[in-house]
């Protein structure tokens, strides 16, 4: 796999992952602790890969 198709693949995650959290009501539960978790952990991929975040992270977390 290319690194074009991996941060193809992470920015369709990041994105997606965005979704369930913000259709997530408890914001303490533990499935949304984990989401948050990978949230991070793609932000901090997908920034030190070179990708600007600012039109595609609507979370803000």
């Amino acid at each position: 796999m290319t690194e074009k198709e991996m941060l193809k693949i992470s920015i369709e995650e990041f994105d997606r992952l965005q979704d369930y959290m913000q259709s997530c009501t408890d914001k303490e539960s533990e499935t949304y602790k984990k989401m948050k978790r990978r949230y991070t952990t793609l932000k901090v991929i997908l920034t030190a890969s070179g990708i600007n975040l600012t039109e595609i992270d609507y979370i803000k977390e």
